[in-house]
């Protein structure tokens, strides 16, 4: 019996575990492509053989998306898979369209045949969409369980956007180590913050191999999430975050809506500046898909060591960039700084952007006037860089959870902008981890 030819549909992460997993050594399949989407340069790259395995002795290409229909007919595709993150129901519902029109089947992947079991206890955090409060949240808990006195580790949702043959398991441990690997902005936002609290960050392609490393020097070893995505590991705790600011997103992207279903636990964040029919809204979203959760409401405060940087200032704003891009929001923690403290004015980049910035405004016009912190790789941090060198203001508000003065070159004051989970009344993060252990 010959052997279904199938293209796994992915952007640099869940496509390469889900391959990993469930294709690499399965003779009933043939994975002729990846295709990619969502972060720049991916395509035209191989998945090497050091990670495709004996089946794949010449690697498999990955192409653009865009592709997918032709890739479908040119190598008799049988079956595509669907395997990343932060897409509408709607918006898949029109890939699937597309592939069910030039005869393949359109197939997604659960948690059964793509997770793997770990010999330590995981706590996973989670989200229904990209920009809900993740980070924050997986600092706090480390800093709860190292008050338990629990060794923790912390093992990142994949970002392998440089050489994947050298990417096969990371550590993360100082910020030589980040230097060392020639890391992005996308994954300094990651990985800064967990070091800066003295927790130890794996990261990679293989999430065998990494979870095997982190098991050698953890208690407790924590998934922190990428974009809405669902962990990679069979999951002892599952933490999902809600964002009342996007009222119904949490039954309207996949695999966010999975996520609120699994979830044990279920955070409501940024209560302190949603609308209170919002909440209500999302309140009542959980209860009808998973009454059984505990349910957690938390503020996201901010806080800024330079104030006076920011009051009566021409200031120009520096947001996460997946927040705004795939995420869908305008604004981000940088322009609430901006509002609080008093900013004379947010100058808009757009007019002066450049190169594959200005692209990302084009393909997404949600994003207001602020600047994403879009570093996928060398040429665009310089992109980003010469866009702020074109502009005229007094100060940068940095709303990304990296002190950005480490990643690009400018001669503005840059006021970093912190942000921090704090639970409203009860249970706590504590209560739930206490009851956990």
């Amino acid at each position: 019996m010959s052997s279904i030819n199938t293209i796994i549909m992915g952007a640099a992460g869940r496509a390469f575990h889900v391959f990993n997993t469930y294709f690499r050594q399965n003779t009933n399949y043939n994975v002729v492509a990846f295709t990619a989407t969502q972060i720049p340069n991916i395509e035209g790259r191989i998945y090497p053989p050091v990670l495709s395995g004996e089946l794949y002795p010449d690697g498999i290409p990955i192409h653009s998306e865009d592709e997918l229909a032709e890739l479908i007919q040119a190598n008799d595709v049988k079956q595509v898979i669907f395997a990343y993150s932060d897409l509408s129901h709607k918006d898949i519902m029109h890939k699937a369209s597309t592939v069910l029109a030039f005869g393949a089947d359109f197939r997604l992947m659960g948690p059964e045949n793509t997770s793997i079991k770990s010999t330590k206890p995981i706590i996973s955090i989670c989200a229904v969409r990209t920009g809900v409060g993740k980070s924050q949240t997986t600092r706090k808990i480390c800093e709860l369980l190292k008050s338990m006195d629990k060794k923790v580790v912390a093992i990142r949702h994949p970002m392998p956007y440089g050489d994947l043959s050298k990417q096969i398991c990371q550590r993360f441990a100082t910020y030589e180590d980040l230097d060392i690997h020639n890391c992005t902005i996308e994954e300094r936002e990651e990985y800064e913050p967990h070091i800066d609290d003295g927790i130890i960050v794996y990261s990679g392609v293989d999430y065998e191999v990494i979870l095997g490393e982190a098991e050698k020097e953890a208690d407790i070893i924590l998934w922190d999430g990428g974009n809405n995505d669902f962990p990679f590991y069979h999951t002892d705790l599952h933490i999902t975050m809600v964002d009342p600011l996007r009222p119904g997103h949490e039954l309207n992207y996949h695999p966010g809506e999975a996520n609120l279903r699994m979830a044990d636990v279920v955070i409501i964040n940024k209560v302190d500046s949603a609308d209170a029919s919002d909440i209500d809204m999302v309140r009542d979203n959980i209860e009808k898909v998973n009454p059984d959760a505990m349910l957690i409401e938390a503020a996201s405060p901010i806080y800024v060591q330079n104030q006076d940087w920011i009051r009566d200032k021409r200031v120009l704003v520096i947001e996460d960039g997946p927040t705004l891009t795939h995420g869908g929001m305008g604004y981000g923690a940088g322009s609430i700084a901006a509002k609080k403290f008093g900013a004379k004015e947010m100058v808009d980049p757009r007019p002066y952007a450049v190169g594959s910035i200005k692209e990302a405004y084009e393909a997404f016009p949600n994003v207001s006037a602020v600047l994403p912190a879009m570093g996928y790789g060398d040429e665009q941090i310089k992109e980003l860089e010469e866009t702020i060198a074109n502009m005229e203001f007094d100060t940068i508000i940095s709303g990304t959870p990296i002190d950005i003065n480490r990643v690009i070159q400018t001669n503005k004051p840059v006021a970093r902008v912190i942000y921090t989970l704090q639970e409203i009344g009860s249970p706590t993060l504590e209560d739930v981890l206490k009851k956990f252990l």
